[in-house]
């Protein structure tokens, strides 16, 4: 009897292009995906950009031109991608590279929707700065 547990994917290559600014990654399934950094930067694991829980994302602006600077393995699960805007604190597991490489149409129109809803255009928003916060997740 097959096991109904859901493996997720694994990665067979992983490509950082700075020139284009993408994460090009090939998962055993067949399939590659080009994540642009900025989608990457967005839609950040970490609790500094989703927060503790629904309703708590910071919308992340101005992120157009972010840079992966460094990438650093976790264990056999995942990446912790460093970006030219100092943000390092999200860990990348390859089942959520996965999902947003499968999701990437929706997650980038929803993102744009975002922007717009704060009052940013669809572009405006993709440069406009940071608001002024206090540094981190605000967790203590």
């Amino acid at each position: 009897m097959a096991d109904s547990k859901k493996v997720p994917p694994a990665p067979t290559g992983l490509t950082v292009h700075t020139k284009s600014r993408t994460l090009e990654i090939a998962f055993d399934t067949g399939e590659t995906f080009s994540l642009p950094f900025e989608l990457l930067r967005v839609y950040s694991p970490s609790a500094e950009v989703r927060g503790h829980g629904v309703g708590q994302e910071v919308l992340q602006t101005g992120k157009r031109d972010v840079l992966v600077t460094a990438l650093e393995p976790v264990g056999n699960y995942a990446i912790q991608p460093h970006f030219s805007d100092g943000h390092n604190s999200g860990i990348y597991t390859w089942d959520y590279l996965h999902s947003l490489g499968a999701s990437q149409a929706q997650l980038w129109e929803d993102y744009l929707k975002r922007l717009e809803a704060a009052g940013f255009t669809r572009e405006s928003g993709r440069d406009a700065p940071m608001a002024t916060a206090a540094k981190g997740c605000g967790h203590h």
